[in-house]
Order: structure tokens, then sequence, then C-alpha cells
């Protein structure tokens, strides 16, 4: 009832404009997420190797980097919805890629391609959410709009699964299609989208401290929370990449899919549950405990032996992605300017798209065992937490505290 309360203060408009959004984004995460468990099986049945499979997957990042700052810029400059119609417009084009390829390294350009959906949408929806969202409640709002992507995992993941299995990899693709088209629709309809008016006396104030994104990027404000995101992509690459591979092979009755809904399930919890705090308590804390659950993830999947340790690990999982995206968004928020924020999530999401595009081919190089590949995940999460101890406020010793919720965020320009 509290997420009504909050959703009553916001004028019809806006609310009209988020309430279209959540749907756009509900649809967009189904045609994404639902490849999830099944194309790196879908690249295994071409008969790609280990190698190929890191490769192919990984390769959805190159379209991620090679378009998501030009995008930012895109969307501080002319539009939010505009660059959302760019992601969700991709998203139903993609998947044909992948029904009319049957080889292994042509589906690298496909899956690209599909990379460029992620880097739109996410940088349009996160900043049109911020820009529709009350400066008090900003946290809690980010926290229920994100909700929208463990809802799309629960749903998309179990239902690529289901098709696959009973209809085939031709009919999934249709599906993953006809979900990003249909969102591209409903994208049409939101009514928002410019970029912030600014007044006279703030452009003057901004022309002040206009930042290159080479100054964005360094300035350690940003820098920490896109090295946190970079070491948690790499451990969300190696996840996504080779979890549905071991599941495969390995003699335990669980599925991708359900291991994907389980996590989704358990995101949607975490995020209901700390977006208000995040804004009472502060973002450390929250963050800090986010990586913990990731590393113990990570943990307790390279030593499973039954379903019982894979669903603790799925729960693990998604209460440590449901805090830290919305957390770490809120945090980048309250770090930056409105007129440059579009670039400001950009820099810093991309952290965790480096960090998913290197890990799958890089350690798919490797002739090591899966259960060794998720311990090495787990490692990712334990340097992101001794960075985040160590730097994520001004000094060590208010780093610590941020960290533990007993300090405020230093670098914060909200009042």
């Amino acid at each position: 009832m509290k997420a009504l309360k909050i959703f009553k203060t916001i004028d019809s408009k806006s609310l009209q404009n988020l309430l279209i959004l959540f749907a756009t984004g509900l649809l967009f995460w189904i045609s994404i997420t639902n490849l999830l468990p099944t194309l790196p099986a879908y690249i295994e049945d071409l008969g790609g190797s280990k190698q190929e499979i890191g490769l192919v997957m990984g390769s959805f990042a190159i379209g991620l980097l090679a378009s998501r700052v030009w995008l930012g810029k895109l969307a501080d400059r002319r539009s939010r919805k505009l660059v959302i119609l760019i992601g969700t417009i991709v998203a139903g084009i993609a998947p044909f890629g992948y029904l009319l390829i049957k080889s292994v390294y042509p589906l690298i350009s496909v899956r690209a391609f599909h990379g460029v959906a992620i880097a739109a949408f996410t940088t349009g929806y996160s900043a049109l959410v911020v820009d529709l969202s009350p400066i008090k409640q900003r946290g809690e709002i980010i926290g229920y709009m994100s909700l929208v992507v463990p809802v799309g995992m629960a749903i998309g993941p179990a239902l690529g699964s289901f098709i696959e299995e009973d209809l085939g990899y031709q009919a999934l693709f249709l599906f993953s299609a006809t979900a990003g088209l249909l969102s591209f629709i409903l994208a049409n309809c939101i009514t928002a989208g410019r970029p912030p008016v600014i007044s006279e006396q703030e452009k003057s104030q901004f022309e002040g401290i206009n930042r290159s994104l080479k100054a964005i990027l360094f300035d350690r404000a940003i820098l920490v929370p896109t090295l946190i995101l970079f070491l948690i992509g790499l451990l969300f690459g190696v996840l996504v990449t080779f979890l549905p591979l071991y599941l495969r092979q390995s003699q335990i009755d669980f599925s991708a899919g359900l291991f994907y809904t389980t996590a989704a399930i358990a995101s949607f919890t975490s995020r209901i549950l700390s977006g208000r705090a995040g804004d009472r308590f502060g973002r450390g804390i929250f963050i800090t405990f986010s990586i913990i659950c990731y590393g113990l993830s990570m943990l307790l999947l390279s030593i499973a032996k039954n379903p019982t340790m894979l669903m603790l690990s799925a729960i693990l999982e998604g209460a440590g992605g449901g805090i830290i995206i919305p957390m770490i968004l809120a945090l980048i928020s309250d770090r930056s300017y409105a007129m440059e924020r579009g670039r400001v999530f950009a820099i810093c999401t991309s952290g965790f798209d480096v960090g998913g595009a290197l890990a799958a081919p890089i350690l798919g190089a490797f002739a090591i065992e899966y259960e060794e590949l998720f311990m090495i995940a787990g490692s990712f999460a334990a340097i992101a937490l001794v960075i985040f101890l160590g730097y994520s406020n001004k000094g060590l010793i208010s780093s610590l505290r941020y960290a533990i919720g007993r300090e405020k965020d230093q670098y914060s320009l909200v009042d």
C-alpha cells in the first residue's frame, strides 16, 4: 500500500507515463530474457564449443559498448523516448537473425546488434524514470519501476524454456520478436521524454562545470560505482553463459529457467523492501549487502550438489541483483546533474556491459570445470566489496562508514 501512496503524490500525466513505461519495459524484458536459458544451448546444438558459445554470448556487449555513450548523448540532447524506441525496435528485429542464421560465427553480428537494444532501452528508461520522480522519493520510485526487470525475468526464462521444449527454437525466436515489437508499439504512447527544462541560471551554472566523458568517468564519485558494476558484470556474464550448460550436463534435476525465475522472485522482493529504505538510510549499506549476496550465491553454485543448494544460490543472486542495480542508479543520480544524467548513466552502466563482454569469451577459453568458473565469479564479488568498502566515499574511514550506513554520501549533489 505504501507504493500506492507514493504514486498518488505524482501528477496524473507523469503517473500515466510511468505506467506505460512499466508495461513497455515488461514486454521488453520478456523479449530479452526468454533467451537466457535457451540461447547457449541453441549455439551448442549448432556445434559451438565452450569458447565459441562464450564468444557469441559475449558479443552482445559489442553493440552495447559501441552505442551506449552515443545513445546517452542522444537521450540528454534530444529525447529519452527516442532512445527507448530505438531499444524496443531492435529487440523486435534481432530475434529474426537467430531464426534465419544456422551457423555459429555469423551469430556474433546478430548478437552484437541485439546488444544495442539493452544499451538504448536501459539508458532511456532509467533517465526518464528519474526525470518523472520527485527528488524526495527518487530511490523508492526507481526501486518500484526497476521491478520491471525481475518481473520480466520471472516470466521470460520460464516461458522461453517452455516454448523451446514444446515448440522448438523457431517458435521461441518468433515469440521473442513479437514481445519486442509490442513493446515498441507501447513505447510510442509515451508522451514525456524530453530532457528536463533548465533555467537560464542553471544553464550558466552548468556551463562552468560542463564535463567531458573522460572527466565524468575519472571522477571518483562515478568511477567507483562503474568499477563495481564492471566486476558484477563479469560475474553475471559467467552466470548467464555457463549456468544453462552446467545444468544441462549435470545430474541435478533443476532447469536454468527455474533458476532465473527463482532469482527474479527474490529480486522482486528485495527491490520492494530496499527502495524506500535506501532513501532513508542511504545507498551504501544496501550496495554492500548486495555484493555479499552475489559472492555467496557464486560460492554455493560452485559446490551445489542438489536442487536445494541451487535454489538458495538463485535466491541470493536475485536478492543481490534486485538491490544493486536500482541502488547504484539512485546513487549516480544523486551524484550527477540532470543535464548530464543520460551520459552518466551510459558511462556507469557500460561498466556492467564491459564485464559481461569479457567474462564469457575469456574464461570460456580456459579448460576448467564449470564449478571453477563460478568460484572465479565469486572472487569478482569479493574484489568489488573491497573497492566499495575502501573507496565509496571521501577517505577510507568515511567510505567504511558509508558502506555500513553510518555516514552520508559526501559526493551527493542532492540536499
